[in-house]
């Protein structure tokens, strides 16, 4: 039976670098006698301006009981100036379909991408699992006397034992999976002492089932300086909320930038969200200069998602041997537009 992809186009760019990744895809799955059945979501900006809401009521319901995935383009649009939409979106996703991995393979594509000095592609080469459901962004807190001299605000942070093992031990699982050699989880338990001393407890505990994989920690500024110094030293990072957003942009520079970047927001098993993580990029859109690499790597880790690890390590290849042969856009320091990179692409899947 064919499996059902939602595509969230969204706004911007979104829309153009979704399709190449859509059509890649398709091909990949084809080639490992898959089928996926695939539907366009209009959910954006300009939805939400006709409509007053990002997406109606009950349709994460509906892709959490009849879709396999969601392959998510960008949002943005200076017309909706507090992103109420892509709150709407992105959080809504994260929270309603509990995807609590955020997903974030650090991969040097090319060597020529890297920003450090003789660092390759065996230096750089890890995964950051970032907690995705609790930290900094579950909106407890809020402000008294906003706009005056005496305002008071404050954000609290949620961590709770169930949601701290569970990223630690998908962490641990997937390094014996990959046959990664260690993990290394970062906190800042020497300052925010209450909720980062609960990661430290819980993952020496999961580390102790894992006695074949090394474990180590490192406070937050101390593991940021190591990524930049000797990225080679990690395998696998598994961290809080907010520590995982900076340190995953972090990753995405060393690897080449935003437009090679893919992630996945997973719930193993169920519905997930795969997106590049590059912004929509108004003033590119139509010019063709859309680099969709990304997207097409956050499709790559779809397949993955939905068992076909063969098919996603071909489209990873493919994209692998594009960059090497400088048919890129012009991003990357070439002259192709987005459409042709995705047919060259798609070319090298056979």
């Amino acid at each position: 039976m064919a499996e059902r992809i939602a595509v969230i186009g969204g706004d911007g760019i979104g829309p153009e670098v979704t399709e190449q990744a859509r059509r890649i895809v398709d091909r990949a799955a084809q080639i490992a006698q898959r089928s996926l059945e695939w539907e366009e979501c209009p959910y954006g900006a300009d939805y939400y301006l006709e409509h007053g809401v990002g997406i109606e009521p009950g349709r994460f319901d509906d892709f959490r009981e009849h879709y396999a995935a969601i392959l998510f383009g960008a949002v943005g649009d200076p017309r909706v100036p507090d992103m109420a939409h892509g709150r709407e979106l992105l959080l809504g996703a994260r929270f309603q379909l509990d995807l609590y991995i955020n997903l974030r393979p650090i991969k040097l594509l090319d060597p020529r991408l890297c920003p450090l000095k003789d660092k390759g592609v065996d230096d750089v080469d890890f995964v950051i699992f970032r907690e995705n459901t609790e930290g900094g962004y579950v909106g407890v807190g809020g402000a008294v006397r906003p706009g005056t001299i005496h305002e008071v605000a404050q954000q609290t942070f949620v961590y709770t034992r169930r949601g701290v093992e569970r990223i630690i031990r998908s962490a641990f699982e997937f390094a014996q999976r990959d046959g990664r050699k260690s993990v290394c989880m970062t906190d800042k338990a020497n300052a925010m002492r209450q909720g980062h001393e609960l990661w430290q407890r819980t993952f020496r505990e999961v580390a102790s089932e894992y006695p074949k994989i090394e474990s180590f920690h490192l406070y937050v500024d101390v593991a940021a300086m190591e990524l930049v110094r000797c990225p080679e030293r990690f395998d696998v990072i598994v961290t809080e909320n907010l520590f995982g957003d900076i340190l995953s942009d972090l990753g995405a520079s060393l690897q080449g930038g935003l437009g090679t970047a893919a992630s996945g927001n997973i719930h193993p098993g169920r519905c997930s969200l795969f997106e590049p993580v590059h912004g929509s990029a108004p003033d590119l859109v139509g010019t063709g200069r859309a680099n969709p690499m990304a997207a097409i790597m956050s499709g790559a880790i779809l397949l993955d998602h939905l068992g076909m690890s063969g098919a996603a390590r071909t489209v990873e290849q493919a994209v692998i041997d594009q960059l090497a042969s400088g048919e890129v856009t012009p991003d990357l320091g070439g002259n192709l537009n987005c459409v042709q990179v995705g047919d060259q692409i798609l070319a090298r899947l056979g």
